[in-house]
């Protein structure tokens, strides 16, 4: 069965190729006789990518560029070695089982023990760029990617969605990605609702449409995540903006600034 992800970033190959992944893969997919299979509506639709803040994004990439070009020279330079023989040895070294002449005449061809060495580069940013620990076990990825991936089903139902190809799957939304730490992060990715409404005409119905919404939809707000909520609102972000300020005189809304940027939450909250 033949698998393509059509993402030009090797960002996502770092993240893909990393130990996170395939301990996931390997729990949520399938099998064919003794060996794993990749099913996509399970192992990669629901699959939470982690959120890098500075330069960890970079490092993955760099990281995943890194290996791809690894195998590739590899196998240009022996044609007859093989994925499944690298990786085959590679879970070899990783398991730290003794090689016999056979298998270091290979590693020397191959490459595997460099190949091992940006593995484990590699899944040392993932784990920084999830914020965990290198040291957990696979029941503890398992577990803190399913209480990740509920955490992002929580976030789409308040109308933000972590676009992997924003350019093509939300073209036009911007999302700014709140800061974390007192780091300042980089846009990148679009945030829309799950479920748009219309943006009304007068303004006694926008202002309560926006307290409704902060009724309904817990966390707190900026600007344009309000805006975003509304069909074809994007040229109403002045009115939606003085309509959070109304709402923040009157006491229904509270707002707070943090790096330039503006969020509002009910103020009963």
């Amino acid at each position: 069965m033949l698998i393509a992800i059509a993402l030009d970033d090797a960002y996502f190959l770092g993240v893909l190729s990393s130990r996170v992944h395939v301990t996931w893969s390997l729990a949520a997919g399938g099998t064919l006789e003794d060996r794993p299979r990749y099913n996509k509506t399970r192992c990669f639709d629901p699959f939470p990518f982690p959120t890098p803040i500075g330069i960890q994004k970079q490092t993955i990439r760099e990281l995943g560029e890194r290996l791809d070009s690894h195998r590739k020279r590899v196998q240009a330079t022996h044609p007859e070695v093989t994925i499944t023989g690298m990786y085959n040895l590679l879970e070899k070294l990783r398991q730290g089982e003794p090689l016999d002449d056979k298998d270091k005449a290979f590693n020397q061809k191959a490459l595997v023990s460099t190949l091992k060495q940006i593995h484990d580069e590699l899944d040392a940013a993932v784990f920084a760029a999830y914020g965990w620990e290198p040291t957990l076990t696979d029941d503890q990825i398992l577990e803190n990617l399913v209480t990740l991936n509920a955490q992002r089903a929580e976030e789409e139902r308040n109308g933000l969605i972590r676009w992997l190809r924003p350019d093509y799957q939300a073209p036009g939304e911007t999302y700014v990605q709140p800061s974390l730490a007192g780091i300042t992060t980089q846009t990148e990715t679009p945030i829309a609702p799950t479920e748009q409404q219309p943006f009304p005409k007068t303004l006694k119905e926008q202002l309560w449409a926006i307290r409704d919404l902060f009724r309904t939809q817990s966390g707190e707000w900026t600007a344009a995540q309000v805006t975003a909520h509304f069909k074809a609102a994007s040229r109403k972000q002045k009115v939606i903006l003085d309509c959070l300020e109304s709402l923040e005189d009157l006491g229904i809304l509270l707002s707070h600034t943090e790096n330039g940027m503006t969020f509002w939450h009910l103020a009963e909250l």
